[in-house]
């Protein structure tokens, strides 16, 4: 860690989940919030995220009322209709951006991975200097998780740019115009699968019920 990262304390960083996705693998509705055995998949993401930071919203288009026992602000996409991830990373730099002074950087995690590492916010900080806009993404198993990401709030005009003129919604296109840092994870132990692990069919679903199952989370 260099000294400039160490800046990067939990009340400059904001914790976005992007849990507004169409699930069209999983037949449509909100997979973040089906059950799994007494608790949402949402409810499992949260525990983690509030362990790491203080300041989190939710990221999610259509109705937000059907999340309000979660007591956090729903932020709905501000360009295009269901526009992917980027769409989302925006709602939650623009978000930060008019509500919180003090935010400098907004970390993204999908709404779909309930074991991602216990170390993420962490690590994401002390990857990238503070004193200039550096973007953040994890990897396991030589992989990339872009939606995994520490996105500084300075470049969300930017991105909104990027979106409204119709550029590619993939994550990368977008990070590749900008400097990025990878930083790499290791298989969970405690669960023996990898900390990135998605749940995007019904199977899905079925191992992580499985690993509830084995060893409550």
């Amino acid at each position: 860690m260099n000294a400039d990262s160490a800046l990067l304390a939990n009340d400059r960083v904001l914790g976005c989940v992007l849990a507004g996705g169409q699930s069209r693998r999983m037949g449509g509705g909100d997979k973040s919030l089906m059950d799994l055995g007494g608790k949402t998949m949402l409810d499992m993401i949260l525990t983690r995220l509030k362990h790491q930071l203080p300041d989190i919203i939710l990221n999610a288009n259509g109705d937000p009322g059907r999340f309000q026992a979660f007591g956090l602000p729903v932020v709905a996409d501000p360009v295009g209709q269901y526009a992917g991830p980027l769409a989302g990373i925006l709602a939650g730099l623009t978000f930060a951006a008019e509500t919180r002074p003090n935010v400098s950087h907004v970390v993204s995690v999908a709404g779909d991975t309930p074991f991602f590492p216990e170390t993420l916010v962490e690590r994401l900080c002390a990857s990238v200097p503070a004193d200039r806009p550096v973007i953040s993404l994890a990897s396991s198993a030589d992989k990339l998780h872009p939606v995994f990401g520490l996105w500084p709030v300075a470049l969300r005009r930017d991105l909104r740019k990027w979106l409204e003129t119709g550029k590619s919604g993939k994550v990368l296109a977008f990070v590749d115009r900008h400097d990025s840092v990878e930083v790499s994870f290791d298989i969970d132990p405690q669960t023996g699968l990898d900390p990135f692990f998605n749940a995007n069919k019904p199977e899905d679903l079925t191992r992580v019920r499985e690993v509830l199952s084995q060893s409550p989370l």
